[in-house]
């Protein structure tokens, strides 16, 4: 069941991926990166060949130099995002073509063109995958140079971006710049966003029912220590939990309804690695 629901999850990543490439970056010529960004530039020596075969071949030819390079664990991960990407923008182009940009409004269709693959990149990324291309790009510079691979990306992306100036104009490169610069901006966001875990510090007189309901209702694990009130000089037990939003809201529904004097502490995190979360990579 969980394998399905990722397999699902990551298709619809890069359904939108391949929405924005085929609606938005292609007819604007925006160049923001990755094999997309290199087919656009191609594609003005081959204006009869799809986008999509374009990134079907950059991605083969970036998939056999990591496989020499980088080794075959690495591949094997590359593979399905790198070439049902390909697909997506292929199939799109096929049976639904686009021939001119869908607004006259550059900027509006670059905000577009920066959203949809950041949320779709975000998704993809969160579930352990990968859209491949220049990611592969990316890993074998970072591997050669000795240089930390989200340096190593935005490089090849600034490259990719400033030529477009040589064959579109300076309006489109700069244009693909500045969508170079967001993306970066997007992606980290909704990475978060999508990870985002509350760890809640709760005082209240009736630690003994708020830990059985954790336990019992939610189905989370909490460390408890004792502690001495400044003030009161009063011994508490502390409870620390680490929850999902729902299960959050949840909870402190919980303790007001028992407790409407408890005092609560509740921060973010947007990694946590341990039983019952992410796993050492």
């Amino acid at each position: 069941m969980k394998i399905r629901k990722e397999f699902w999850y990551i298709n619809f990543g890069l359904l939108l991926i391949a929405l924005d490439i085929h609606l938005f970056k292609t007819p604007n010529n925006f160049a923001l990166g990755g094999t997309s960004g290199i087919s656009i530039i191609t594609r003005y020596y081959f204006p009869n060949i799809r986008i999509g075969f374009l990134m079907f071949v950059l991605n083969l030819i970036f998939l056999l130099f990591g496989y020499f390079i980088l080794g075959k664990k690495f591949v094997v991960n590359t593979i399905y995002g790198s070439f049902v990407l390909s697909s997506m923008v292929w199939l799109l182009d096929i049976f639904f073509p686009i021939k001119s940009p869908l607004t006259n409004q550059k900027l509006m269709e670059l905000v577009y063109s920066v959203f949809l693959p950041g949320i779709g990149n975000a998704i993809v990324f969160s579930y352990n995958s990968t859209t491949g291309g220049t990611d592969i790009l990316g890993k074998i510079i970072s591997k050669l140079f000795k240089i930390k691979i989200s340096i190593s990306m935005l490089i090849l992306d600034f490259i990719i971006a400033f030529c477009t100036g040589l064959f579109f104009g300076v309006e489109t490169c700069l244009f693909s710049i500045l969508g170079v610069c967001l993306k970066s901006f997007v992606l980290d966001s909704v990475m978060e966003s999508i990870h985002v875990f509350k760890i809640l510090v709760i005082i209240t007189e009736k630690s003994d029912d708020v830990k059985r309901f954790i336990c019992d209702n939610i189905h989370r694990g909490a460390t408890i220590h004792r502690a001495n009130g400044a003030f009161t000089q009063k011994q508490y037990d502390v409870i620390t939990v680490i929850l999902s939003r729902n299960q959050a809201a949840v909870l402190q529904n919980y303790i007001k309804s028992i407790d409407p004097k408890a005092f609560i502490s509740i921060t973010n995190s947007s990694h946590i690695i341990g039983n019952g979360f992410d796993r050492f990579d």
